[in-house]
């Protein structure tokens, strides 16, 4: 497990990501003459301007902007940054040269019918890469550098308007790069629409769960239930109307989507109790493990499996435990 967590690891997912970005560039957005967003838009026009590789405006670029960053103290992003626009840059240049020649493969319709197809598909490639190299904190370059170099000497500034604002000149610009054509504005603005939403997607994990929290007089009884019958536990917090001002409980639990429907009917054996769910992403730590397991686990209170169903009833109204409120 530690192996799958070590750096080495890490490089070698931008490693790949990085070759896997100029296959990318070369399949989907060269041919169908767009600029993606970021860093990588303003080099791809350039591109389109001048006849001049891409590979090399990117080094030109990001390679000042790394130093940059490395000499402030962000050392690990500086090198990370450079290993990805190195192998980025070094592939499009191998297929630039034709020394791998992958332009018979390269999707464009002679007629253009089918071109918006061309970000759909290069964003969603491009956002699982993005979601891969950030799950690792890894990082792509371009824009990633500038934030670094700008919240450095302003942290006060509002990043994401200003990476905003970068994209849409990007887009804007490319009006005038490529024939003065709203084609290519709106397939850039599609084109990160979809890599934004792909990688948030990956960053937030495909595992949901979902979280209710439940404002009732009964916090004792509703926990006893869900902790017999769901074999979870609860959170309890101390609250009062606002209305009434009575005092109320507040219960947070977080159960498996299958457990809706009976968590639903645990809460409506008791009248008065008001509750609402949301979904939520990537749940960490004992989520699965179920109090009597962690019962069992504490040699005092329960000495095996069989008893630590009774402990765990039993430990909901010790006085060490306040109730309901006990460790999650």
């Amino acid at each position: 497990m530690k192996f799958w967590k070590s750096k080495f690891v890490t490089y070698v997912l931008i490693v790949v990501t990085a070759a896997f970005t100029a296959v990318n560039y070369e399949i989907f957005i060269f041919k169908n003459a767009f600029a993606p967003a970021g860093l990588n838009g303003i080099a791809t026009m350039m591109q389109q301007i001048f006849h001049f590789s891409m590979g090399y405006v990117s080094l030109i670029l990001n390679i000042p902007l790394c130093i940059a960053v490395f000499a402030l103290g962000y050392r690990e992003l500086g090198v990370r940054s450079f290993v990805y626009t190195a192998v980025f840059s070094a592939c499009l240049l191998v297929f630039n040269l034709g020394i791998i020649d992958i332009s018979p493969y390269a999707y464009h319709t002679e007629n253009g019918t089918s071109t918006i197809l061309a970000p759909v598909a290069a964003g969603v490639l491009n956002g699982l890469i993005y979601g891969i190299v950030f799950r690792r904190n890894g990082t792509t370059g371009g824009t990633d550098l500038i934030a670094a170099i700008v919240r450095h000497y302003v942290p006060t500034v509002n990043l994401v308007w200003m990476i905003f604002g970068l994209n849409s000149a990007v887009a804007a610009i490319s009006f005038f790069v490529y024939d003065y054509k709203f084609e290519p504005v709106i397939m850039c603005i599609l084109y990160s629409f979809i890599t934004s939403k792909i990688s948030d997607l990956i960053l937030k994990g495909f595992k949901t769960q979902m979280k209710f929290e439940i404002i009732t007089e009964n916090a004792e009884e509703i926990s006893r239930d869900i902790i017999k019958e769901l074999h979870h536990t609860t959170t309890l917090l101390h609250g009062k109307g606002m209305f009434t001002h009575n005092d109320k409980d507040m219960l947070i639990c977080v159960v498996q989507r299958h457990q809706v429907v009976q968590l639903r009917k645990i809460i409506l054996r008791y009248p008065g109790s008001f509750a609402y769910m949301e979904t939520v992403n990537e749940v960490y730590g004992k989520f699965n493990e179920s109090p009597a397991v962690y019962l069992e686990k504490r040699p005092k209170k329960a000495k095996n499996a069989k008893n630590a169903e009774k402990a765990v009833v039993k430990a909901i109204d010790a006085p060490e435990n306040g109730g309901a409120e006990r460790k999650d």
